[in-house]
């Protein structure tokens, strides 16, 4: 009978210690998260409306569905192993990859500027004909470059999360990788479900005769272009501002502090000269530094990745010419 109590104490031990240890990957799952909420925010503006306008509202659901799976399966069956690798046996790796991702995301935001400055954009007109001529495949494309561009996002996500909990053992921190995907995912994607159905939530109030109700339905209705608008604009601004302070914190991670000192200095000097409202404009002067670097860099890169076709159109004139 002493082996019997005596086991049963073993259990009641080993009982306590899991619940511990599940306390433990929870309370570090909500750090983890929290500290990359500021990328969640990121995530929720550059998604939605750049996506899903011009598209059929009965599909605009299924189109973020469809983006939040890709957006999951970026985090748990590429970023999160690749992450918990590199984390074991090459963390050095980490930030130069993390880099790469900025680069693209200056990258895209630059190119957005280009088209909108240029007038080389795709007009409303020529979108709502591809739309119509090929649904199907218009609908790939979207769900394909929200995904390409989500991945960047999720991958700093992760490498924040796994940061914040890099003393944890390796099961422990895939678990908390894993909380935090699924979480994050579910709170940036619900979000953009929410507000992309707007309208349709305005239009069912405004149907519903003439009261307070239905007149708040109607000022729904007519809100919603103006902030999917400048929730797009948001977007790229986001992207700019991400890509931007990805190579900010990388360079002086990899030992080149010239730029990164430079904007830590001027957060720190308008944070001390601003008194109660410092702490928002010192976050706000590191923001705008790390935008302006996403700028530069994203500008270098769209000049070179539309001088190079055109060298190429060149050339190949040049040789037909020979010819």
């Amino acid at each position: 009978m002493s082996g019997l109590f005596a086991l049963l104490d073993d259990i009641a031990a080993l009982a306590r210690l899991t619940t511990a240890s599940l306390d433990d990957i929870a309370g570090a799952a909500g750090r983890a998260g929290a500290k990359a909420a500021g990328v969640v925010v990121d995530d929720a503006a550059v998604t939605p409306p750049r996506y899903v306008q011009g598209l059929k509202p009965e599909r605009e659901l299924s189109i973020i569905w469809r983006i939040a799976k890709g957006s999951l399966r970026n985090k748990i069956v590429f970023i999160l192993p690749v992450a918990l690798i590199l984390s074991q046996f090459a963390p050095w790796l980490l930030t130069p990859i993390l880099m790469v991702g900025g680069c693209y995301l200056a990258y895209e935001g630059a190119e957005k500027l280009w088209e909108y400055f240029s007038g080389h954009s795709e007009h409303p007109e020529e979108r709502d004909e591809k739309v119509a001529a090929d649904p199907a495949e218009n609908e790939r494309r979207v769900v394909s470059g929200a995904v390409r561009t989500d991945f960047i996002l999720s991958a700093e996500i992760m490498v924040i999360a796994l940061n914040e909990v890099a003393s944890e053992g390796i099961v422990a921190r895939a678990i908390i990788l894993a909380v935090v995907a699924v979480a994050i995912t579910a709170l940036v994607y619900g979000a953009v479900a929410l507000i992309v159905k707007m309208d349709d939530v305005g239009l069912a109030l405004a149907e519903r005769g003439s009261g307070p109700v239905a007149s708040f339905g109607r000022g729904l209705v007519k809100a919603m272009p103006i902030v999917l608008t400048t929730l797009s604009v948001v977007g790229v601004a986001a992207m700019l501002w991400v890509g931007g302070h990805i190579l900010l914190v990388g360079t002086d991670e990899l030992g080149f502090s010239p730029i990164y000192d430079l904007v830590h200095h001027l957060e720190v000097a308008v944070a001390d000269a601003t008194g109660v409202l410092g702490g928002f404009l010192g976050w706000l002067t590191n923001t705008v530094g790390s935008a302006i670097l996403g700028v530069v860099v994203g500008a270098v890169i769209v000049a070179v990745a539309h001088l190079i076709p055109k060298r190429r159109k060149k050339d190949d004139a040049a040789g037909t010419a020979d010819a």
